[in-house]
Parts: C-alpha cells; sequence; structure tokens
C-alpha cells in the first residue's frame, strides 16, 4: 500500500468492491438478471407445442447442446442397444440354420459362424467383428451368404455410428466455451471523466498467453420502456457506442483494457446523473468475441452490470508495472476502484448550465457617442455596415435616451440657423471669399475666365470639404429621417462678382502699381 501511495498520492484510497463492503447507494432488493455474471442467458422457453420436432430434425446440434451427463448417457445406451441388436441378429441366423443343436459342430457339417453355440458366443463374435479384434476362433464361412451380408450391414452401420457419435463428443469438448473461462471482466462498471467527457468504463482481460484473433467487443443496454404511442416493450435493447466510428471496438487484448462509452447527446445515459442511477432500473450486457488462436474457433464471452454494479465517481487501478525486460500485470487488482472528483450531473444538466452562464456572442450593437480620430469614423463605419444595426437603426434612432434627443435637437437649430444667416454647403459652413486662402484670393482676382473661376471653386470647395465630408454622412444616418432631410441642402456653387470690366481692375492698388511699372 506505501508503494502505491508514492506513486498516487496521499490521497489515493483503494476501494473494495465487494457488495458486503457499503457504497453511498441505498441497499436495493437483487432483481432477477437477464444475464448471469458468467454470461449464461436466464432465459427459458415454453409451451413450443408442435414445433419440439424443430429439434430433432437438428439432431447433431440437438446432441452438442445437451449437458455432459446427457450427452454420456446417449452415448453408452447408443453402443449398447447397437451392441445387443447386432448380436441379436447373428443369434437369429445361427438359430434359423440350425447351429445352435449340432453343439460341437462335427467336422462334416459347415455352421454359418464358426464356434457360435449360443447368444453370448455370438455377442462375443460381433465385438471381435466391429472392434477388429480378430482372435481367429469364431469366423464367417463360405456357405453363409445371409451371413456376409449381414457383416456389411454391420460394417457400414458401425462406421455411420461411430462418426456420429464419436464427432458430437468431438465437437463437444472442443467447444471454445471454457476458452471464455479465461477471458475476464471487471466486478464493477464506474462512471467518471476522461478526456473532459462523462464516460461509462469497464476492464476486459485475457489470462492466457494465446492471443484473441480480431477481438471486438460490444455493448447492449437492456431496459423496459414505452413507446409515445403507448406500446410497452419489456426488456428493449440499445445498442452502446464503445467505438464504433473510431475503431476503438477492436482490441488488441494483450494485456487488461478499459473499455470506454462517452455520454452524449446519442447515448442513452444523456440524463443519468448521480442521484437518478438509484432509482433506475437498467442492465448492460457485454459481448466479447474473438478468434482463438490455438484451435481456429470462434469464442464470446458475456458478462452484464445492473444499475447496482455501477459506481458513479470512481476508476480502476493500473495494474501494469515495468519490470526488468518485461510488463508485469497484476490481477489482483483487476476489479479494484479508488474514487475520483466527479460532477454529480448529468450530461444534459451540465449542457442546461454552461448554455445559461455563457455570453451571448451574437449581441446587437448599439449607437454610442462619436470618438475623436480615425479609429471613431472605423467604429461607426463597421457598426453601420454590420446587419443588426442595419434592421434596427432606425428605430432606435427614435428611441434614444433623453441627453441624445437633446442633444440631436440642439443639432437641428444650428443647422436652421446656418440656412437661415445664408447658403449652406454640405460640410455645413457658409461660403464666402474671406473664408478662402490668401493665394486662392489672388488666384481669383488674376485674369481668368470665368467659367475656369468656376471649376476652380469647385475644387477649393472639395478640399475644404474633404475632411468633413464622410463625418457629416455618418451625422445624417444617425438623426431621423426628417433632420437629415433638413440637413442635406442642395449644393449651390458661389460666385465672386467682378467689380470693373477689366480683370486688372479687381486686383489692389499695390499689384496695378507693380503692373504699371512692369
Amino acid at each position: 500500500m506505501s508503494v502505491l501511495r508514492r506513486k498516487f498520492g496521499e490521497d489515493y484510497q483503494v476501494v473494495n468492491t465487494n457488495r458486503d463492503m457499503t457504497f453511498s447507494a441505498p441497499a436495493k432488493k437483487k432483481r432477477q438478471r437477464f444475464v448471469e455474471k458468467n454470461g449464461r442467458c436466464n432465459v427459458q422457453h415454453g409451451n413450443l407445442g408442435g414445433e419440439t420436432s424443430r429439434y430433432i430434425s437438428d439432431l447433431f446440434t440437438t446432441l452438442v447442446d445437451l449437458k455432459w451427463r446427457w450427452n454420456m448417457l446417449i452415448f453408452i445406451l447408443t453402443y449398447t442397444v447397437a451392441w445387443l441388436v447386432m448380436a441379436s441378429m447373428w443369434w437369429v441366423i445361427a438359430y434359423i440354420r440350425g447351429d445352435l443343436s449340432h453343439g460341437g459342430h462335427d467336422a462334416s457339417y459347415t455352421p454359418c459362424v464358426a464356434n457360435v453355440y449360443n447368444f453370448p458366443s455370438a455377442f462375443l463374435f460381433f465385438i471381435e467383428t466391429e472392434a477388429t479384434i480378430g482372435y481367429g476362433y469364431r469366423y464367417i464361412t463360405e456357405k453363409c451368404p445371409e451371413g456376409i451380408i449381414l457383416f456389411l450391414f454391420q460394417s457400414l452401420m458401425g462406421s455411420i455410428v461411430d462418426a456420429f457419435l464419436i464427432g458430437c463428443m468431438f465437437i463437444k469438448m472442443s467447444q471454445p466455451k471454457k476458452r471464455a473461462e479465461t477471458l475476464m471482466f471487471s466486478q464493477d462498471a464506474v462512471i467518471s471523466q476522461r478526456d473532459g467527457k462523462l464516460c461509462l468504463m469497464f476492464r476486459v482481460g485475457n489470462l492466457r498467453n494465446s492471443h484473441m484473433v480480431s477481438a471486438q467487443i460490444r455493448c447492449k443496454l437492456i431496459k423496459s420502456r414505452q413507446t409515445p404511442e403507448g406500446e410497452f416493450l419489456p426488456l428493449d435493447q440499445c445498442e452502446l457506442d464503445v467505438g464504433f466510428g473510431t475503431g476503438a471496438d477492436q482490441l488488441f487484448l494483450v494485456s487488461p483494457l478499459t473499455i470506454c462509452h462517452e455520454i452524449n447527446t446519442k447515448s442513452p445515459f444523456f440524463d443519468l446523473s448521480q442521484r437518478s442511477l438509484m432509482n433506475e432500473q437498467f442492465e448492460i450486457v457485454v459481448i466479447l468475441e474473438g478468434i482463438v488462436e490455438t484451435t481456429g474457433m470462434t469464442c464470446q464471452a458475456r458478462t452484464s452490470y445492473t444499475e447496482d454494479e455501477v459506481l458513479w465517481g470512481h476508476r480502476f487501478l493500473p495494474v501494469m508495472s515495468l519490470e526488468e525486460g518485461f510488463f508485469r500485470v497484476d490481477y489482483s487488482q483487476f476489479h479494484n476502484t479508488f474514487e475520483v472528483n466527479t460532477p454529480p450531473y448529468s450530461v444534459k444538466e451540465q449542457e442546461e448550465k454552461s448554455s445559461l452562464t455563457s455570453p451571448n456572442s451574437f449581441s446587437v450593437a448599439t449607437p454610442s457617442s462619436p470618438q475623436l480620430g480615425n479609429g471613431g469614423r472605423g467604429g461607426r463605419r463597421e457598426r453601420l455596415l454590420s446587419a443588426d444595426y442595419a434592421d434596427h437603426a432606425e428605430d432606435q434612432a427614435f428611441r434614444l435616451p433623453s441627453k441624445l434627443q437633446r442633444m440631436s435637437s440642439t443639432k437641428e437649430e444650428l443647422l436652421c440657423r446656418r440656412l437661415k444667416t445664408g447658403p449652406a454647403l454640405p460640410g455645413g459652413k457658409a461660403s464666402s471669399t474671406g473664408d478662402l486662402p490668401l493665394s486662392i484670393q489672388r488666384l481669383r482676382s488674376s485674369s481668368i475666365p470665368v467659367v475656369r473661376q468656376r471649376q476652380l471653386d469647385e475644387q477649393v470647395q472639395l478640399l475644404c470639404l474633404d475632411g468633413d465630408a464622410q463625418e457629416d454622412k455618418l451625422e445624417k444616418h444617425r438623426l431621423p429621417a426628417a433632420i437629415s432631410t433638413i440637413a442635406a441642402p442642395t449644393q449651390t456653387p458661389v460666385q465672386i462678382p467682378l467689380v470693373g470690366s477689366r480683370p486688372e481692375d479687381n486686383l489692389p492698388a499695390k499689384l496695378r502699381r507693380m503692373n504699371a511699372n512692369r
């Protein structure tokens, strides 16, 4: 025990799985099993009626399936009756020919079978002929054709009876049922977590050094249920997945293996918890099949686990250890388990709990206050392009808080004032020659045609308003539809009136003097 504690820690504790040692589950009355622990099916067939003749039609299989005591009785009776019948037939031939009345058979008389005087002598002649002993004292003469025919019939029937009975005995002795005695199953099944998933596990082992070729394991859940239509299904069979899709059901049974059934949405134990396990009634039938390496015959081993034999929160004790040059299996710990921390909830309850506590990944974006810099523009653009915000933007604009509504009304008043004072550009700014840079004013006062000046004015407007164009468009999306129409007036080109008839007259006095000097 000290070695085990050093290997698995101080908290390690071996749990004895004997039923006399108490477990937390309340004691239940032992109920009838469908399959015994040794694999025998606890089912009897009755009221066959006229179907009994089917057993006679398959006589060979019927004899093989019989118990040994009945096989031995049939074997002895068959040979005894056959010997007596054939000996009687030889005695009858001797009696009909008058061989029995001649007593010692004088030299002038030729009997059918020499030295057969009574029934015991006829019985000994049959045994010597059947067993091919041939002592040489009793023999068939050529004067007895009926004896020759009986001798041929005796040889044929003897071969048939020998082949039938000896074949039955050989098949029964070579049946792989006894090979299944060296295949072990754990006394209990356990439920614990493996790789973060709740699993039902049990252990299998092979006591012989000869392998089981193509070993495969299957599990059946035997449980009565009622269909939605009201039909009651007693002992309904349901398949338990032990790795059909991944190939884990194909076993390389050299050392003890732990078979695992993952409890998920497809498992019949999806809603099984530690509390409900105490009130359930089911039986898990385990079937292990494989080919015996020495004989080439298929072997099947079976066992079962009831709800009382399923331990929640336990794990099997390791039995493999590394020795010098080989691995050692300690079968004394094959059935022992130890307790581990396992949630007492079912997988269904755990999934429901995790779905309630997990955050909603599809939350709807709400418009927020504008941010400074390009980051604020990118955030607003993403919200405008998102599908959820596009569907609910108009409704949310009318359901803004009171503070945001006051801010929107203030913006509306400013826009109205700008519209009253003068023409507004798309950026929301009034246009005048004083707002233009000095270099632009000089260009406008130079000798440029009016059409050229209009094109220049449009370029100036684009340069000045490019930085605020996208900002104003986003502001319009956030405002109601009525305010958006007001905030988007028609663009009118600004024209600077010319004072003189010539372009030189519009220049300042200092520039006119410089031109005159030139």
